[in-house]
């Protein structure tokens, strides 16, 4: 790309002379054109040298700026283009620039639920297509955990806008512990995904406690014009700082969470941290022992059990005592209520 904007203004203006073959271009004339330009765009009042013009026809014709110009001189005095429909406004991507671009959007439409990625496919698919009409197409190499069947994703460009625009809206939600649903007045400050699920970050009219909604509660959302955007006083990294997934008390201290991790499962957690406050303590013969600074929330209960008998808690007592009673009943769970199904 030119150095700076002067550049690009001489060399827009010397394409489009070069374009214009009614009329015969000297070097003097182009001089001329490209000190108007400077003049009128940029007020530059001192002219360009013929030097200057020379060297940026040199470069044009080159592959520095990837333009390869098919400039020529006809009767030793007069510049045109030997290719009449040339501009440099008209450069094909190169093999590589499309891969790269394709593979960008293949990644990209993988999140279901935001229009701007089909939409982004859809350009880069207009330029392949007049690039190279005969290019080969290939199929994504890289695949992201994802639930189409997941309900509430088509609310996500809704969602999205009304942020962007400071729009509170009006949502019908419905908790799962909620046997009817209700309607919040909401101001939606960002949006927030954890295990392929989405959430709805902000606070309602006339309340200070932020909220978080998930998607697939919300039954309807609607603009609410008639209020004022209350906008948000934390960004999300400061929010999330102490917790694992989205659970977040704002009155709650974090706790020193040890837990130890067999061998089997250990090279797993080390590699892939639940947190990033995770510090390897140290290494026993039964696996390795690692520390958390986080509040004990209900994904870091979740988190642990998911490892199974993989990850133990050594401290502190009263998350050691939940997993274990959670481990209990799930136990049991296994010993009794089996025997009522068929």
């Amino acid at each position: 790309m030119p150095a700076n904007r002067n550049a690009l203004i001489r060399y827009k203006t010397l394409d489009a002379c070069l374009r214009n073959r009614y009329r015969k271009w000297t070097l003097d004339d182009l001089i001329e054109k490209v000190s108007d330009a400077l003049y009128e765009y940029e007020g530059v009042v001192k002219g360009i040298s013929r030097r200057t013009v020379q060297a940026d026809l040199q470069l044009m014709r080159s592959d520095k700026l990837g333009y390869f110009a098919p400039i020529i001189v006809v009767d030793k005095k007069y510049y045109t283009y030997e290719d009449p429909t040339y501009s440099i406004t008209n450069i094909p991507l190169s093999d590589g620039d499309l891969s790269r671009m394709n593979e960008a959007v293949e990644v990209l439409k993988q999140f279901k639920g935001f229009s701007h990625f089909a939409t982004l496919n859809e350009v880069v698919q207009k330029l392949e297509d007049h690039v190279y009409s005969t290019a080969q197409k290939s199929g994504s190499v890289i695949d992201f955990e994802k639930n189409e069947n997941l309900k509430g994703l088509h609310l996500l460009d809704d969602l999205y806008r009304a942020i962007v625009q400071k729009q509170p809206l009006a949502i019908d939600y419905q908790s799962f512990s909620a046997r009817n649903p209700q309607t919040l007045t909401f101001h939606v400050w960002w949006l927030k995904e954890f295990k392929n699920r989405w959430f709805a970050v902000g606070v309602c009219e006339g309340k200070e406690q932020i909220l978080t909604l998930a998607l697939d509660r919300m039954l309807r959302i609607t603009p609410a014009p008639d209020l004022n955007y209350v906008a948000s006083q934390v960004d999300p990294d400061t929010y999330y700082r102490d917790v694992i997934g989205v659970s977040v008390s704002p009155n709650m201290r974090t706790i020193p969470v040890k837990l130890l991790v067999t061998h089997h499962h250990a090279p797993y957690v080390v590699t892939k941290p639940l947190h990033h406050s995770q510090q390897v303590i140290k290494r026993t013969s039964e696996g390795v022992v690692i520390q958390l600074q986080v509040q004990h929330n209900f994904e870091l209960e979740r988190e642990i059990l998911g490892f199974g008998e993989g990850m133990i808690v050594l401290a502190p007592e009263r998350l050691r005592a939940a997993i274990r009673a959670r481990l209990k009943s799930s136990l049991s769970a296994y010993d009794t209520l089996l025997e009522n199904i068929d």
